[in-house]
Order: structure tokens, then sequence, then C-alpha cells
């Protein structure tokens, strides 16, 4: 099994390879970025171009390791007991499975995506190491042991909102994906919105940048961002002359789709103002 990007996701050349290397050590594959480079969206890719199923299990700051397997629903029991339910007689009524146990069920490779493992309590990798490694768990409530009939590909993202432990890390293939290039970008826009005017992409992607760079930026927008902003400038009917900006107003047009904060905004109008000044 290859992975070799599809029509919809431009895959770099070092992306496909740290994919097929995950595939082919059989380890997951963690993947970081800013938010926005396209990491969620890449598992989906690499189960389509494949041609497998794909589990999605997004983590919050809430989720416990133990979801992932499964869980025990004793409430439900216990109410069930006192009704005098005859589904109390077996415990497996009461048990839901979690993603880890339908992906090692799965009579077919899977592709499983564990999406923003940051976000989770720091113990939260942690808890999954055996799992991931030797690819079974126990289930104490009915003695089983769940085993992957067919090693899924695991495919695990991160925002580096927090490290994550040593231990953990051994056991992944590491991927980081840098923010595409212009070269790329143009790739990623044609994928997206094909046939954009030269001029009008040029423009676009020169102001994208500047912005990205601009000193004291809190938030640079992402690749998902400058696609928004895009859609938007071609559903205005926008021209690379309309896109123009002169002293007096250094935000970009449709700036709400790139600058996401108040911090952000309040700066490019700073700048605004001190060109302005030296006139």
């Amino acid at each position: 099994m290859k992975f070799e990007g599809t029509d919809a996701y431009v895959a770099t050349d070092d992306l496909k390879i740290a994919v097929n290397a995950a595939v082919t050590l059989e380890r997951p594959l963690l993947v970081k970025g800013e938010p926005g480079t396209g990491k969620t969206e890449l598992a989906r890719q690499v189960a389509e171009a494949l041609g497998v199923e794909m589990l999605e299990w997004n983590i919050k700051s809430t989720t416990r390791a133990q979801q992932g397997l499964y869980e025990y629903d004793a409430v439900s029991r216990l109410r069930d007991s006192q009704l005098g339910d005859d589904r109390v007689h077996d415990v497996s009524n009461y048990i839901k499975k979690g993603k880890l146990w339908q992906a090692f069920t799965s009579d077919k490779k899977v592709v499983l995506l564990i999406d923003e493992i940051d976000k989770a309590d720091i113990e939260f990798p942690n808890d999954l190491l055996q799992e991931l490694d030797k690819m079974e768990f126990h289930v104490y409530e009915t003695g089983e042991t769940i085993r992957a009939q067919t090693r899924p590909i695991v495919i695990i993202t991160s925002n580096n909102e927090k490290e994550l432990p040593d231990a953990f890390l051994r056991r992944c293939f590491f991927h980081y994906i840098r923010f595409p290039d212009e070269a790329t970008m143009r790739q990623i826009v044609e994928v997206h919105h094909p046939g954009v005017k030269e001029a009008l992409l040029t423009t676009a992607l020169t102001q994208f940048y500047e912005i990205r760079e601009t000193a004291g930026l809190k938030k640079k927008p992402s690749t998902s961002e400058v696609l928004d902003w895009l859609k938007l400038l071609l559903a205005e009917d926008l021209t690379a002359e309309d896109l123009k900006r002169d002293g007096a107003n250094a935000l970009p047009k449709l700036h709400g789709a790139l600058l996401k904060n108040e911090q952000d905004v309040h700066l490019f109008e700073r700048l605004a103002f001190m060109a302005r000044g030296q006139r």
C-alpha cells in the first residue's frame, strides 16, 4: 500500500515518504504543524488513496484514553436490574466500543485518526502506549482480550499546544508539515480554485505572505484561511487592481478571512497610521 497523494490533496515528497514509512514500520504517524495546514485532511486522503475506511477520534480536553478502548455503563445496568430487564445478565450489553476497539476488530485495514492529541491531559498519550504498541487491550468486565486482526494505519495529529511524552514519541514516526512555499501554495490553490487569473493570484499570494511575515502578528493566517480568502475574492469578482493597498489602509480587502483577532487588526491599523505620518 503506497500513498502518492490524491487529486484533492497536494502532498509534498517528504510527506509521502513519512506516510509510507509509517505504514511500512507499522508505527503511528505523528503529524505536527500549524493549525490549518491539512493535518486532519491528510488522514482522510490517505484513507481515500488506499481505498480503506477511516475512523476518526476527535480529542477534547475532557477525553480519557479509556474512551478510545471502551466504556462500561454501570448506571444503565443498575437501572435495568431494578426494572427486571433480562439484558443485565450479559455485561456486554453495557459496553460501548471505542474507536480503537472498532479499528482492532475490523476485518479490513482501516485508517485510525486520533485528532489533536495535545488537547487532552498530559497523561493521555502515556495511557495509550501499550495499546498502540501491542495493538491489544484487556476488557476487565468480560475477561476478553481484544487484539488487532489487521493492524490499522494510525495517524495522530498535534498542534504543538503541549509537549508529548518521550516514551510516546519513541513509538511514533514523526513528520512536521512545514508551511507551504509559494510554489506549493499555487498547486494547492489550483486544486481548490482552478483557473484563478494569474494577476489576481500573484497579488493575493504576495499580500498573504507579507501578512504572515509581519512582525508582531499574534496569529498567522493558515492555508485554509487563504483558500477562504480567495473564495471570497472570486465571489466578489475582485481583480488584482482592487487588491492594491495604499498607505492609508494597510488592511487587505475582506481581511476578516485572514486576521482572526483584534490585536492583529489593530497592528495593521497602526502600520497604516505610521505610514501616513511618514509621508
